[in-house]
Parts: structure tokens; sequence; C-alpha cells
């Protein structure tokens, strides 16, 4: 014990020992917070990536939805019929022998 005093010891006592107890307790429970931090900081970071991933399927499914719309818009009758006349005109012949006219002269 310190220096005696005229107070009991008892009483000194239990003065003394919840400070000790304070001083002995504070490294763990500094430890204590810095974990619910690091566990808070890495919850809100998993949420945000999950909330990414949300968003990129909505974006990409929105992505799938307008090409679909498009394909469906598309007058493929006429452009078949289109293809198919070339196709049977003499078009590609003459355009094959002006190509060969071209690189001989």
């Amino acid at each position: 014990m310190a220096d005696e005093t005229a107070v009991n010891d008892q009483i000194t006592d239990s003065v003394t020992q919840p400070n000790v107890e304070v001083l002995g307790s504070a490294p763990a429970m500094s430890l204590g917070h810095i974990y619910q931090t690091l566990a808070q900081s890495t919850g809100l970071s998993f949420q945000n990536a999950a909330a990414a991933q949300q968003r990129m399927a909505t974006l990409s499914q929105a992505a799938i939805v307008q090409g679909v719309n498009l394909l469906y818009t598309l007058d493929t009758a006429a452009d078949s019929v289109a293809t198919s006349k070339v196709n049977m005109s003499d078009l590609p012949t003459a355009l094959a022998s002006l190509l060969t006219v071209r690189k001989v002269t």
C-alpha cells in the first residue's frame, strides 16, 4: 500500500480497485471497438458490392430487352425479299465485271 493515512484501508481499496480494473480492461475494450468497426465496414462493403451487382444485372437486362426489341422491329420479310431480288438479278455479275475492268486499267 501507499502511505499510511487516517482513512480506513478498505475505503482506499474500494476507490483504487475500480480504477485498476478500468485501466486493465481498457485494451480489451479498445480492441472490441476496433473489431466492431471492422465488422461494420466489411458488412457495408459487402452490401455495396451486392447493390452494384444488382444494378449491373438490371442494366444488362435492359440492354438485352432493347436488343430483342430491335430485332423484333426489323422488317425481316421485306429485307429477305430485297436480298433475294438482288441475288436473282444480274447485279453481282455486273459489279464483278466492273471490278475486273477497273483492276485491269
